[in-house]
This record gives C-alpha cells, sequence and structure tokens, in this order.
C-alpha cells in the first residue's frame, strides 16, 4: 500500500501567515485607496478646481453674450457641480426676446449656453427713438437711437390688432424680400381698413393689404423684372397685380395745359 505523504502542521503555518498577510495588505491598499479618492473628491469639490472655468454662448445675435451670462446667473466662481441647467433655461428665457434656451455641461469646467432669438420684423419711431417690434407684434421696452437695418420701419400702426397683424405677416414673409422693404405705413381706406403703403429700397411703391400680403409679396421681384428700366410709380399687389406709373413732367404739362383750354373754352 502506498504511503501518503504527511505535512506537518509546523509546515503549513508560515504558508497561511504569508497567504493571511498578502489578503490583509490588499485590503488595507483598496482601503487607503478608497480613503484617497474620498478626500480627493472632497478637496476638489471644495477648491476652485470644481468651479466653472469657461462659459460659451452661440446663438444670439441682438442680445449680447455679457447679458444672457448675467441671466444665467453663473461665474467663474460657481461650483460646476451646482450648476442646474434647468433653472438656468427657465431664467434666460425669461428674457423678452429670447424665445429657447439650451444649457450643456461639458466636462470638466465648461457650461455651453445656445439661445434662439425672437425675430425683430420692423421697428416704430417714438420720442426720437426707434422701438424694436417682434415677432409676436409686442415692441421692446429700450429704444435705439437708429433703426437696426435688418426690418423696415412701421409707420401709423397705432392699433394693436392690426400692428399684431402685421407682424404674422412679415414674420411670414421670406427675408430676401422683407429686405428690400424700407418703409411700411398703415394707409387704412373706406371699406379697407387693412391697406398698406410700402415704400422700397429700389424706389418703387407697393399697394397692398395686411390680410393678403404674406402671400403676394413674394411675387414683389418677378414683377419687378418685367418693368422697364428707370421706371418709377405704384405697384398694385392687393387686387390682381399691376403698375402704376408715376406722372411725367411732360404729361402734368399736358394735363394743365388742357385744363387751361377748357378753362378759356
Amino acid at each position: 500500500m502506498e504511503e501518503r505523504k504527511v505535512v506537518s502542521i509546523e509546515d503549513r503555518i508560515p504558508k497561511l501567515k504569508q497567504t493571511r498577510r498578502k489578503k490583509a495588505n490588499r485590503r488595507l491598499i483598496l482601503y487607503l485607496t478608497i480613503l484617497f479618492i474620498l478626500i480627493a473628491t472632497v478637496v476638489y469639490l471644495q477648491s476652485p478646481l470644481s468651479n466653472v472655468r469657461n462659459i460659451s454662448v452661440e446663438g444670439q445675435y441682438h442680445v449680447s453674450e455679457e447679458e444672457i451670462i448675467e441671466l444665467a446667473g453663473i461665474t467663474t466662481d460657481t461650483n460646476y457641480w451646482k450648476v442646474d441647467e434647468e433653472e438656468l433655461k427657465n431664467q434666460i428665457e425669461s428674457h423678452k426676446e429670447i424665445t429657447f434656451v439650451s444649457v450643456d455641461r461639458s466636462f470638466p469646467n465648461t457650461v455651453k449656453i445656445e439661445v434662439e432669438e425672437s425675430e425683430r420684423i420692423g421697428y416704430v419711431q417714438q420720442d426720437g427713438g426707434f422701438y424694436a417690434i417682434l415677432e409676436d407684434g409686442s415692441k421692446l421696452d429700450d429704444a435705439t437711437s437708429v433703426q437696426g437695418g435688418d426690418a423696415p420701419i412701421l409707420v401709423g400702426f397705432n392699433k394693436e390688432t392690426y400692428l399684431k397683424e402685421m407682424s404674422k405677416e412679415l414674420k411670414d414673409l421670406p427675408a430676401s424680400v422683407s429686405h428690400l422693404i424700407s418703409e411700411i405705413h398703415w394707409d387704412p381706406k373706406d371699406g379697407n381698413p387693412y391697406q398698406i403703403m410700402l415704400y422700397m429700397n429700389d424706389g418703387f411703391q407697393v399697394e397692398a393689404s395686411i390680410r393678403s400680403f404674406s402671400t403676394k409679396m413674394p411675387s414683389y421681384p418677378s414683377i419687378v423684372s418685367q418693368l422697364d428700366e428707370g421706371a418709377e410709380g405704384v405697384i398694385h399687389i392687393d387686387v390682381g397685380a399691376y403698375f402704376e406709373e408715376f406722372p411725367t413732367e411732360e404729361s402734368n404739362a399736358a394735363e394743365e395745359e388742357e385744363s387751361t383750354d377748357e378753362a378759356e373754352g
């Protein structure tokens, strides 16, 4: 019968001690690592290292970057982990000209703000200044000394109902056409309180109606392209579409002569 190899307890004790020591060392290293991470996290959160360092703003045009950041209420002293994206969004959207806000945090210390502004569809002149009219027909409280140049001047719109309807029509008008308009005068007539007269940057005048403005005005460039070079007059697009040329000096003289002959006769 084969004899078993017997290991004495004295031989096994050193190996057991060594195994236990290795396990204890591994646990100690794990605990120390966790402790170090916790201490480092606390130090990081309590130090300027966790503050916001970069604040970027995109999409703004009329509202300044500084004003948007001020509305957000964050600075480079703000803790990155305490930035409430939804709260920032609501604070910035409280601005009358801002319609949409997106806030994103980018680790380790960047906050990105993207905004969309309400379109300025016109300006009204009042008390020596120009007040912007937004796409919903509302007027900004702050005036500028000069017209913005990005929208026409609205003249005579002293009734809010017509101003709001005009604003909606301008909102729906292609920018390529609205940029051709210098001024829009509310010019109501008996039976047509929606009549308007436009003064274009190319010298033409356009008689139109507020209610059909956004559907008929896009044809303006095509109509102008068919007119003789140097022609001046009024383009009517309220009922049908036709061109009425301004009277020339010769025609005025002829009319005066005809009136004189009739008076003598």
